[in-house]
């Protein structure tokens, strides 16, 4: 049985309604943690999920991808929840752009990528900086990626540019805002069996999947969900600033 180590801690989770986002939530929720979660689209999985954890938390909507929302989104979470703990940065999208292409979708393509993957991010970091440091301090866990590191694939640039540039925002957080009580962290998958994953296994087979990880398997979404929760955990101060790879070691540093 998991320890209940986040009793008392409200947390908003963003792109909660995908796989590794429910299973953040869900894992948060076993370990007493009452949850925002925000959807984008996907309104019948939030709900799904809420029920799931027998309603201990609260859905929002926010389209992530309009720049007015991540703010917005903040403000209606105090507003129902009252003081949040942790704010967790999961929502993402992976754009797939070739540089052959027309320099008007390239361009809107990489906004678009940022604007969801790192803009997003930015302004909810800065509305839970500014509650934490009135109201005795606070985590942020953003999930970046191991494209973030090591790059990616010439067709996905935009998402492993916003990832890296994540994993930087949680460095400079860290490092200006520990002394307020901030606690800072980013986390960096790399494959994570979800429907994506397993599209590509479809279309190229599982050893193809797998071919640069020595472990030979991808994380499940619990995998991750455990190491968030355990990052969220108030004992955790000193991994202020950590990135925390979980990736097989398909990329060590």
């Amino acid at each position: 049985m998991a320890m209940k180590e986040l009793v008392g801690q409200t947390i908003l989770v963003t792109g909660a309604s995908g796989e590794i986002g429910a299973a953040i939530v869900e894992r948060l929720a076993i370990e007493g943690a009452k949850v925002v979660i925000q959807y984008g689209r996907d309104k019948g999985g939030a709900c799904a999920l809420h029920e799931r954890i027998n309603a201990k938390g609260w859905i929002l909507q926010a389209d992530l991808s309009d720049p007015s929302e991540p703010t917005n989104l903040w403000e209606r979470a105090t507003a129902v929840a009252g003081r949040i703990h942790g704010l967790v940065n999961n929502a993402g999208i992976r754009t797939e752009i070739s540089i052959d292409a027309d320099l008007d979708q390239w361009q809107a393509a990489w906004r678009r990528e940022f604007q969801v993957d790192f803009f997003a991010a930015v302004d909810l970091c800065r509305a839970a900086i500014r509650h934490y440091k009135n109201n005795g301090g606070g985590r942020i866990v953003n999930m970046a990626s191991r494209a973030g590191q090591r790059g990616y694939a010439a067709g996905a640039m935009p998402y492993a540019a916003a990832k890296a540039a994540l994993i930087n925002l949680t460095k400079s957080i860290a490092r200006s805002f520990g002394p307020d009580g901030v606690v800072a962290t980013a986390i960096a998958p790399g494959w994570v069996r979800t429907e994506m994953a397993e599209e590509f296994v479809a279309r190229f087979g599982q050893a193809a999947a797998v071919a640069d990880i020595p472990i030979g398997a991808m994380a499940n979404p619990s995998e991750i969900a455990e190491l968030v929760a355990f990052v969220l955990r108030p004992s955790q101060r000193s991994l202020n600033g950590a990135t925390l790879d979980a990736n097989g070691g398909s990329y060590i540093r």
